[in-house]
């Protein structure tokens, strides 16, 4: 005999599952027991936000598998929601276990009881509950399927606390068979032939890769499909590092260049979204090829010439061979174009970027990380803030057996030590650094404790300006300087809550010293964090992501 959380641990050993993320909670700690019977590790963290934000980076992190966080009922399931929808909007595919009351007394106001599923619903590919215990594998199927399934996202499942402690015979219970999902399809020669067409007569091309790409696993197909045609590649999204930033047909300055001037724009899994001005920031004069894993994504914003529904990756490679057949296009003398572009670029960047004042330029702090990255082939960096992050992002290079992780199209603040716990757990051997901008670290900071109890040497470089200064700027912008409201913070310590929680703290108030203060972080061996006291910028905003 066993009990309905042990065969749920057998479902997810079955499925490949290695660990997940909870906070402890009575109405799910059956799943706990199967799991030390299944040697799935269970890495408890300090808030439900932060178990959901983990999976998703785990899943991320696992092409073909599903990051899979536990939560109690009531406000552990609501807790978890902010992770979930963040899920949501960046395609991870992640399985979420809710907690409930005891079946018996559904609907009868047992401790923490709610209707979960219908608040999950809306951000999720799939939401149900299991009331029979011997069925329990057979939902966990049915969830990862949703979840891996087409395009890629969050399912939830909701298990009472009865149903998962009932005795069951396992002998008697027959496991599901789980296969693997991912789109593999390709589409119709026609419309590869049209595709191919349009690029080889273009004059000015572009390719524009994100998160179907990603989730395409097309990384080697974008550089093949680069190299065959000396196309200049740019990305957004989770297709940042799918191509690596040494490449030279990678471009990351000339964007607003490129697509000005474009005739031809190969959407590579990239949404028409607010990042792409929904599709206005391309000419009307010019012709879309839009790549994408699913057909309803086809066309969302604005047509395109040609429609290719499948595997993204796959899909380049078809394009690739047919204009192959027909004749070799190459692009070589627009790409030199742009990179003559990216070079003054980076020397009008120069002087910000080896800046000596003192409150520190933010892009002094970046360029230092910039360089401490570079110091290591397999870096994995995550992005969590909003000025701070998109700066750095500008002038770090992705390592190329590295990984670049940021929140994606939500915008979700607080992602930073979450998606570390997942990436250093899963990567025991990589170094982790999080980008932290000083207002996003107060969110999750606490989860610090987490790291230090599981033994995870992850670094943290806070780019402290006393401010939410992605809002303070536009702010004063708007209303006047004299005007700020709710957007200003203090220069707080944050290296001392860490020093405080177990790790390693450094403060930095000299630009020279910000690259020495993460090597000793680093060497520490600890979990640190380096509290980086910068400039705060009151000038123009770059423009708005709000409209």
């Amino acid at each position: 005999m066993t009990h309905g959380g042990r065969l749920a641990a057998k479902a997810l050993k079955a499925a490949g599952v290695e660990c997940v993320f909870t906070l402890s909670g009575g109405h799910v700690m059956a799943i706990y027991d199967g799991c030390l019977d299944e040697g799935i590790r269970v890495i408890d963290v300090r808030h439900e936000q932060a178990a959901t934000h983990a999976a998703d980076a785990w899943a991320r992190l696992h092409p073909g598998k599903v990051g899979v966080a536990i939560l109690t009922a009531g406000p552990g399931v609501t807790d978890g929601i902010t992770g979930v929808a963040n899920a949501w909007r960046a395609n991870s595919p992640i399985l979420v276990f809710g907690g409930q009351g005891s079946f018996k007394n559904l609907r009868r106001g047992s401790l923490q009881e709610m209707d979960h599923v219908s608040v999950m619903r809306p951000i999720t590919k799939w939401a149900d509950a299991c009331y029979d215990t011997a069925r329990i594998g057979e939902y966990i199927e049915t969830g990862i399927r949703a979840a891996l399934s087409g395009v890629p996202g969050p399912a939830f499942l909701e298990i009472p606390i009865d149903v998962l402690g009932a005795p069951i015979d396992h002998e008697k219970v027959e496991l599901p068979t789980f296969r693997d999902y991912r789109v593999k399809a390709t589409a119709d020669n026609e419309l590869v032939e049209e595709a191919a067409a349009l690029l080889a007569g273009a004059q000015r091309p572009m390719v524009m890769a994100g998160t179907g790409l990603k989730w395409s696993e097309g990384s080697e197909a974008l550089r093949a499909f680069a190299e065959a045609l000396n196309i200049p590649v740019f990305t957004n999204g989770m297709a940042r590092g799918q191509i690596p930033m040494s490449h030279p047909q990678f471009f990351n300055r000339s964007r607003a260049d490129a697509l000005a001037r474009a005739d031809v724009v190969v959407l590579a899994g990239t949404p028409l979204d607010f990042r792409m001005k929904y599709g206005n920031s391309i000419p009307r004069s010019a012709k879309i090829i839009q790549l994408d894993l699913d057909e309803t994504l086809i066309g969302a914003n604005r047509s395109p010439a040609v429609g290719l529904v499948g595997n993204v990756g796959r899909n380049l490679d078809a394009v690739a061979d047919q204009i192959a057949m027909v004749g070799v296009a190459d692009f070589s003398d627009y790409s030199a174009e742009l990179r003559a572009i990216e070079q003054r670029a980076e020397v009008n960047l120069a002087a910000s970027l080896d800046s000596d004042e003192v409150p520190i330029d933010p892009l002094r702090l970046c360029r230092e990380i910039a360089d401490f990255v570079d110091t290591d082939d397999t870096m994995i960096v995550i992005g969590d803030g909003g000025d701070i992050v998109a700066q750095t992002s500008k002038v770090l290079r992705v390592p190329e057996h590295g990984t670049w992780m940021d929140p994606g199209p939500l915008g979700t603040l607080g992602v930073g030590m979450p998606f570390a716990l997942a990436a250093q757990l899963a990567h025991p051997d990589q170094r982790v650094l999080i980008v932290y901008g000083d207002g996003s670290f107060g969110l999750n900071g606490f989860e610090f404790d987490t790291a230090v109890r599981f033994g995870l040497p992850i670094v943290g470089i806070v780019g402290n300006d006393a401010a939410w200064g992605q809002m303070i700027r536009p702010q004063a912008k708007l209303y006047g300087a004299d005007r700020v409201v709710a957007t200003e913070l203090n220069f707080t310590r944050y290296d001392k809550v860490v020093e405080a929680l177990g790790g390693y703290g450094e403060h930095v108030t000299e630009p020279d010293g910000i690259g020495p203060a993460l090597r000793r972080a680093f060497d520490s061996g600890l979990p640190a964090l380096v509290n980086v006291e910068i400039r705060r910028d009151l000038g123009d905003p770059k423009g708005s992501t709000y409209t």
